[in-house]
């Protein structure tokens, strides 16, 4: 494969982020307090060194390739850089419009009572792990307990450069199969999850009028701390003309609870708004602005085989428990080289 030649294809992207990152390191030279443009400016000069040194490696590689020959020594090398340039080509795909943003992630139980509710509170553990081990911090926004065990909903907030691009591959319907620990007869269950990542977007055009929303507040339930659950500080807002919900209980207050469910809605909504204008573009119907149920994304087989299986992609692991702990890069990676069109692992 023509690494040099591969690598040239990106001269201009990477041209684009030195611009960027001259434009943040004048920024920040007035101003060191600002976290996450101190975080944007280290992922960009990692991209850039690392465009640099593989450049460079590929060609002292091809130089000494016409001095000694395939060697054992170069032979390493070249697998050294090859997986470097995999590592620096998945972070060329994080490139689309809100892939640096952070997100929000929904988390709602499917039908099935007790079992659902339990299977939704292994996803949440699973996504917030997966957050933790790519160096992302989060935030819950509202979690709803499931009746006995598990929980009916969660919301929460993930932040850090490119969080919106790395959880993106997780929205959709998850599936499990297994025995299920609440049956006295020992019987296999499937269950369904539905997870939905949004990105928070700022900056946005989008005008939400009050006549278009219902705003109700009541009393946080579940673990916190005294004020939370004796005050009626949650708050829900519905967009009436959609039917899109927000939620928000993690403030100590219902102003602040108000604030943060404002923003998400009009993230959402000013998305929802981007996805089907991209939609128009390609001739593709518009999606709709409720949740719905689909097919699923992925499966977790616990019984009679231990299996994950993306089915957009094809990836495929036996070692469950570690994609349950939150280790679920391989995923994310696979989905985004299926969604550009690459099949080179």
């Amino acid at each position: 494969m023509d690494y040099l030649g591969l690598l040239e294809t990106f001269a201009g992207l990477v041209k684009n982020r030195e611009a960027e990152l001259c434009e943040l390191k004048k920024l920040q030279e007035e101003d060191w307090s600002d976290v996450r443009r101190n975080q944007k400016v280290k992922s960009l000069e990692e991209f850039v060194v690392t465009y640099k040194k593989l450049v460079e490696g590929f060609n002292d590689y091809e130089e000494f390739l016409k001095l000694d020959g395939i060697t054992e020594e170069l032979k390493a090398e070249h697998k050294r850089l090859e997986d470097e340039f995999n590592k620096f080509y998945l972070a060329t795909l994080l490139s689309e419009k809100y892939d640096e943003n952070d997100c929000i992630v929904n988390i709602t139980a499917g039908a099935g009572g007790t079992e659902a509710q339990d299977w939704a509170d292994i996803v949440f553990r699973m996504l917030t792990r997966f957050a933790e081990n790519q160096n992302l911090s989060y935030e819950i926004n509202d979690k709803l307990d499931g009746d006995g065990a598990g929980i009916k909903s969660a919301s929460f907030t993930v932040k850090g450069v490119f969080a919106y691009g790395i959880f993106k591959s997780e929205s959709g319907v998850h599936r499990l199969v297994r025995i299920s620990p609440f049956d006295s007869n020992a019987r296999r269950h499937t269950s369904f999850v539905a997870v939905e990542v949004v990105p928070i977007i700022e900056k946005t055009n989008f005008v939400l009028e009050e006549k278009d929303i219902r705003v109700d507040v009541y009393r946080a339930s579940g673990a916190g701390g005294q004020h939370v659950n004796k005050t009626e500080s949650a708050v829900r807002i519905t967009h009436l003309p959609t039917g899109v919900v927000v939620t928000c209980m993690n403030g100590r207050s219902q102003i602040q609870n108000r604030q943060t469910a404002m923003n998400n809605l009009v993230s959402k909504l000013e998305f929802l708004h981007y996805e089907n204008e991209q939609r128009k573009l390609k001739n593709m119907q518009p999606v709709q602005m409720k949740i719905e149920w689909g097919s699923q994304i992925r499966s977790y087989v616990l019984c009679p085989y231990t299996m994950v299986k993306d089915h957009r992609t094809g990836q495929e692991t036996s070692n469950v428990v570690k994609v349950l702990d939150g280790e679920i890069k391989e995923f994310s990676d696979a989905w985004l080289r299926h969604k550009y069109k690459d099949t080179d692992k």
